[in-house]
């Protein structure tokens, strides 16, 4: 298996050198591979969708339309 090597702040280092008996490379390890784990749904997600940028660009338009028209009444 590969290994990987990081750099960590000097605080966290302190609190991991005074608990010893935590297998702090299991507690990495499973948070990677938990969030890999998500990134990958969501490419199989995103990768059937056909919700591209340009549909979010206008979605985006059309939402703060929508606000702006909202607000615009509340204060009238």
């Amino acid at each position: 298996m590969p290994t990987m090597t990081l750099p960590i702040p000097h605080d966290l280092y302190d609190i991991m050198k005074s608990h010893k008996e935590i297998k702090w490379n299991e507690i990495a390890f499973k948070a990677m591979l938990g969030y890999a784990m998500k990134l990958k749904s969501l490419e199989k997600i995103t990768k059937k969708s056909k919700f591209r940028e340009n549909d979010a660009m206008e979605m985006d338009k059309i939402i703060k339309k929508s606000l702006r028209k909202h607000y615009e009444n509340e204060v009238s």
